[in-house]
C-alpha cells in the first residue's frame, strides 16, 4: 500500500510541476514575442469582454475546485475502500488541478491580449490557489487517514 500512496504522489507531483511549467512556458513565449501581445489593448470592447470573462472565470472556478474537492472527499474517497480510495483522491485532484489551469492559463492570455493587470491579477489568484492543492504524500494520508504502516505494527 506505501508503494500506491508513493506512486499517486509522484504522479500528482508531476502534474503539479507540470501545470506550473506551462504557466511559465506561456509567460516566456509572451515575454520574448512569439506568442502575439496587445492584439486588444486599443479595442476596449474586446477589452471589457475578455476581463470580464476572466474576472468571472475566477470567481466560479476557484472555489468550485476547491469545495468540490472537500465534498468528494468527505462524501465518496473517505468512504471507499484504500485502494479505491487513492484513484478517487487522484482523480478529483486531476479535477481540481484542471479547473485551476483553466483560470491560471486563460487570464494570463487575457493579461497578455489587453495588456492590462486584471489578467495578471487573476492568474496570480489561480496559482496561489493552487498552493492550497500540492501535493504531498503526508497531505495525503492525513486527508483519507491512511496511517504509516510501521506505526500500525508498533
Amino acid at each position: 500500500m506505501d508503494k500506491k500512496i508513493k506512486a499517486v504522489t509522484r504522479i500528482l507531483q508531476a502534474q503539479y510541476g507540470l501545470y506550473i511549467c506551462i504557466a511559465v512556458i506561456l509567460v516566456v513565449l509572451y515575454q520574448s514575442d512569439i506568442f502575439l501581445e496587445g492584439t486588444y489593448a486599443a479595442d476596449f470592447s474586446m477589452q471589457y469582454i475578455l476581463e470580464t470573462v476572466g474576472i468571472l472565470t475566477t470567481i466560479a472556478l476557484i472555489p468550485f475546485s476547491l469545495k468540490i474537492f472537500n465534498v468528494k472527499l468527505d462524501k465518496e474517497i473517505k468512504e471507499a475502500g484504500a485502494e479505491k480510495a487513492l484513484k478517487l483522491y487522484q482523480h478529483w485532484s486531476n479535477i481540481r488541478l484542471m479547473l485551476l489551469a483553466v483560470v491560471t492559463y486563460m487570464n494570463i492570455f487575457v493579461y497578455y491580449m489587453t495588456l492590462n493587470s486584471i489578467g495578471g491579477l487573476c492568474a496570480l489568484i489561480g496559482i496561489t490557489a493552487s498552493i492550497f492543492c500540492l501535493p504531498g504524500e503526508k497531505k495525503l494520508r492525513e486527508e483519507l487517514n491512511l496511517v504509516i504502516e510501521k506505526e500500525k505494527e508498533l
